[in-house]
């Protein structure tokens, strides 16, 4: 069965991507495979180079800190020299940490709220004026069920508190930029058989987990991927603003 190229002749820009498990790489294939033209950014250059090249010739890998404003400042003007236009942004960077309250100190609220959500505002801030002289882009931005919920599984407070300010961000970012027609939306996935989660759960409680959810099972990366695919092209054009819960039906609210 033929499938028509739903990100046909894009420019596709997609944050910490270069786990070889991970949500972003596999964003990063289906965006691919429906004919954009990918850029990895992840901390460890190296890594994301060899993603991107793993992906196809025409693919590239930068390292980029997405906490560091000027880094995503050069790499968004990189992109632009190289490639003319930024058409997707997908905010997938993000690190967890699973402590109590009591337990926050200070450098590791900055560090998860860094990375989660001022990683967001400024990768969004370096790709924004280029889309706003193309008068088009859409922007999708990873949060989280524990924004929604309270906490999640692995995340402590902080990551909850910081993955629930990318849902204001976004919100507001959406407001803003509408009139450009730029769009800006979430998705909130539920618990997600990745590296980051493989190494702190074992099967028997990932089958208790399982067991709360209605499907009945862990999401898989390309799930995600998918909900994203859906923000990027055109499929959802008159959709801005708006939070996608991936989660199997962990939380289903009002």
């Amino acid at each position: 069965m033929s499938q028509s190229l739903l990100l046909d002749g894009k420019v596709a820009v997609i944050s910490g991507a270069a786990s070889p498990r991970g949500i972003g790489l596999a964003t990063a294939r289906l965006f691919a495979a429906h004919g954009a033209t990918v850029v990895i950014l992840d901390l460890d250059g190296q890594a994301a180079a060899a993603a991107a090249a793993g992906i196809g010739p025409a693919h590239r890998g930068y390292a980029c800190n997405v906490a560091d404003k000027d880094a995503c400042l050069r790499v968004a003007d990189r992109i632009v020299t190289e490639f003319g236009r930024i058409d997707v942004l997908i905010n997938n960077a993000g690190i967890t940490q699973p402590v109590k309250t009591l337990e926050i100190d200070p450098a590791s609220w900055d560090r998860i709220v860094d990375v989660n959500l001022r990683g967001v505002l400024y990768l969004s801030q370096a790709v924004l004026p280029q889309m706003q002289k193309q008068r088009s882009g859409s922007i999708a931005c990873m949060s989280s069920v524990s924004a929604q919920r309270g906490g999640g599984i692995l995340g402590g407070p902080h990551y909850s508190a910081a993955k629930a300010g990318v849902l204001g961000l976004a919100k507001a970012m959406a407001r803003e930029f509408g009139p450009d027609n730029i769009r800006i939306n979430c998705v909130t996935p539920g618990l997600i058989d990745t590296d980051i989660t493989s190494g702190k759960l074992d099967d028997a409680k990932k089958a208790e987990i399982a067991a709360t959810i209605p499907l009945n099972r862990l999401g898989k990366a390309d799930e995600i991927a998918g909900a994203y695919l859906f923000l990027a092209s055109d499929l959802s054009s008159y959709i801005t603003g708006a939070v996608i819960d991936v989660n199997g039906g962990m939380l289903i609210h009002g």
